[in-house]
């Protein structure tokens, strides 16, 4: 089986080690100690799965507690139905709230496009006159 060092994840995954201990808190990794007084982190493959699938939730921007709820997923069983709709619904609201937010974003470019044609005519009429 093999092992990471907090360290090796973190270059591998182009993360602090502080995230990672954050991940930690959050009870989304849960490394085994070893060496004097358990100072030394050892992550399995189990956690660097876990890692990964943490940091690809966090880039569809879903909230930790929602990563924790998928990633805790991948422990049971991948066949329930229950687990699935969980995942379904969660997936939902999350494109629901990043569709809000690209309309949100077009009305603001929008506006933005109004306001500097407003201005280009304005001073073109004024290099005019």
């Amino acid at each position: 089986m093999s092992t990471y060092t907090i360290t090796e994840l973190a270059r591998e995954f182009d993360i602090t080690a502080r995230a990672i201990r954050f991940y930690e808190d959050q009870g989304l990794l849960s490394p085994s100690r070893e060496g004097a007084g358990g100072r030394n982190r050892v992550y399995t493959g189990r956690d660097r799965t876990r890692l990964k699938l943490t940091l690809r939730g966090k880039r569809l921007g879903l909230s930790l507690a929602e990563i924790k709820s998928l990633v805790d997923m991948y422990e049971t069983p991948k066949d329930s139905t229950a687990q699935m709709h969980r995942f379904l619904a969660v997936l939902a609201q999350h494109r629901e709230t990043l569709e809000q937010q690209r309309e949100d974003i077009e009305m603001s470019l929008a506006e933005i496009q109004a306001h500097e044609d407003e201005c280009q005519r304005l001073m073109a009429a004024h290099a005019a006159a």
